[in-house]
């Protein structure tokens, strides 16, 4: 009900490269050159893992990908065998913001974080995003780390 005419939230297809899926990606970090072959390739991966939930939110006016975001669910041996959503790449596509996309993408793999039976959905975020996620429902609860491989690019 808070999507805009002609907009709809959906599962990622192997059609979303040719509508901007690596784009819209661009918008949130370092992608590189992604080909036709290598999406198709990490998509049947993600598939046949079974734990991936890609979301898109797709203009269908102009059939591209405007937002995105990831939910990938962990088996834990913690918590009685629990299992953790973990909230990956939200993103919305530049001149998309302000029509609650993110807020929209983020409740949705939340639900979808407690359909699988994860206890608790987490995410990582710069601290300029905080509130934004606050206002998602979520809590600051600590500090990132990170250990990054030599010679594999990370940044932009």
């Amino acid at each position: 009900s808070s999507m805009p005419p002609n907009h709809i939230i959906r599962p990622l297809e192997l059609t979303d490269y040719r509508k901007g899926y690596i784009e819209c990606l661009a918008n949130l970090t370092l992608v590189g050159d992604v080909t036709e072959q290598m999406f198709a390739e990490s998509f049947e991966d993600m598939q046949r893992a079974g734990c991936y939930f890609v979301i898109v939110i797709e203009d269908l006016d102009a059939a591209k990908i405007v937002a995105t975001g990831t939910l990938v669910v962990e088996q834990k041996f913690i918590r009685m065998c629990g299992r953790v959503g973990h909230i990956e790449d939200i993103v919305v596509a530049k001149g998309q913001q302000g029509k609650r996309f993110g807020f929209t993408i983020i409740k949705q793999l939340m639900e979808l974080a407690t359909a699988t039976g994860c206890y608790k959905s987490i995410l990582d975020c710069s601290p300029d995003n905080v509130p934004f996620y606050e206002k998602c429902g979520l809590e600051n609860k600590g500090i990132q780390m990170a250990a990054y491989v030599p010679g594999v690019p990370h940044k932009l």
